[in-house]
């Protein structure tokens, strides 16, 4: 039975793709931060190390004696907008995963990036993994780290032999949202403080599909390569819709335009950094919402046999989730 270890096991990827392993038959070891709670990993049979990947001795033992690593820790924070923090965690953190992997002559690596490494088309013409990288025009950090760490992974893969497989996420909803991140979006519809809707969307997929793809990327996909792990492309009208006919709620009804959005995201920036506060809403997230970020996941389907799991579902399972542990 192979040994896997798994960086960034309480969050709502990292969560799931412990019990997809489990559930496969796979011994699991965890890397928690030193004092980490991980409440989502309560009562599963997995060993514990504490670690950092920041500290190359801790990660370097929490690593040693196994076969392969998925690596799901990242820090997915957008504010401040320019974060060394960022750089430490989503590049740093990964090299040092990537060189130890090589080090230690661990046989597969899995690597969590983000489809955002990629740019999103429109719904005809959704981004590919062959689309060009423009996520720098959004000016965030926590962008521009991971798809750094990409370039380093798929640079070592190439000149090094790094035997790495990339599974590059959508937008994720599903249980043991914790921080929360998604869970944001349904906790304020469901409160009704989501008046309205903007010009953009997204592409949304259930994080348990996600854990699918990166756990079938342990023996299957091409190493060297990246696969976009999403589902459907939504307008934003549609996203918060569905997630208020999930809650019971009314339906945002009005349509916000792009140059009061944008407006309100530059006003908001300058005001948290006048009075040192962290905003709910910022320029960079202004941007977003105003842009169309669609994807094709037809490689990850077909090469790393990716479900597709109904988006309903999916807002559902986190709805349900974070009302049983008092989100909402």
């Amino acid at each position: 039975m192979k040994k896997i270890l798994v960086t960034g096991p309480d969050g709502l990827l990292g969560s799931h793709i412990v019990r997809v392993l489990l559930e496969e038959g796979y011994r699991v070891r965890v890397l928690v931060f030193p004092g980490s709670v991980s409440r989502t990993l309560d009562g599963l049979p997995v060993e514990r190390a504490s670690g950092n990947i920041l500290d190359t001795d801790s990660l370097r033992e929490a690593m040693s004696g196994c076969d392969a690593v998925i690596h799901a820790a990242a820090s997915t924070s957008v504010w401040p907008t320019r974060s060394a923090k960022s750089w430490q965690i989503n590049f740093e953190g990964t090299k040092n995963v990537a060189d130890l992997v090589l080090e230690l002559g661990i046989r597969r690596l899995v690597c969590v990036s983000t489809a955002s490494s990629f740019r999103g088309g429109d719904i005809n013409a959704p981004g590919t993994e062959t689309s060009p990288y423009n996520g720098d025009r959004f000016g965030l950090d926590y962008i521009a780290s991971k798809y750094a760490a990409q370039k380093y992974i798929l640079g070592q893969s190439a000149t090094s032999s790094l035997p790495a497989v990339i599974v590059n996420p959508t937008f994720m909803f599903g249980e043991y949202d914790s921080l929360p991140s998604s869970g944001q979006m349904i906790i304020a519809i469901s409160e009704g403080k989501v008046p309205g809707y903007t010009s953009g969307g997204k592409n949304i997929v259930y994080a348990g599909d996600v854990a699918r793809a990166c756990v079938n990327a342990l023996r299957k996909g091409r190493i060297g390569e990246c696969y976009i792990a999403g589902n459907r492309n939504m307008s934003y009208r549609e996203i918060t819709s569905t997630i208020a006919r999930t809650v019971h709620q009314k339906p945002p009804f009005i349509y916000l335009p792009d140059f009061l959005i944008l407006a309100f995201g530059y006003i908001c920036t300058a005001l948290a950094l006048l009075f040192h506060f962290k905003p709910g809403f910022s320029h960079a997230t202004a941007l977003a919402s105003c842009s169309k970020q669609y994807y094709s996941s037809e490689k990850a389907v077909r090469e790393l046999n990716m479900p597709q799991t109904p988006v309903e579902n999916a807002i559902r399972a986190e709805f349900d989730w974070l009302r049983a542990n008092n989100y909402c």
